[in-house]
């Protein structure tokens, strides 16, 4: 088994105790930093009073970006395979005269 490397995250006040494979420190230490950024975003902006409800908008915000991401790549993949078609017919019909 690989070497596991013990890290503190604190989020929102509180510190979580990790345990993960060393190539995973910088990811997760970058995603605990965005998260604080949201945090302290969405407490400016907004009268959110509850940790809990903060935490629920950063999920959010992150989930619909992720969403959001997939929905994107699912345009562009159809968009370039559409382009391809379309070549390849191109192609064909100079090929075939």
């Amino acid at each position: 088994m690989a070497e596991q490397l013990k890290i503190k995250l604190s989020i929102a006040n509180r510190v979580y105790p990790l345990t993960i494979a060393p190539s995973q420190e910088e990811g997760l230490r970058k995603a605990a930093k965005k998260i604080e950024a949201m945090i302290s975003q969405f407490e400016q902006n907004y009268s959110v009073r509850d940790k809990q409800d903060v935490l629920a908008m950063c999920a959010l915000q992150f989930a619909s970006q992720v969403e959001q991401r997939s929905i994107d790549k699912e345009y562009v993949n159809e968009d370039v395979q559409n382009r391809l078609l379309a070549l390849d017919e191109l192609l064909h019909s100079q090929l075939s005269s």
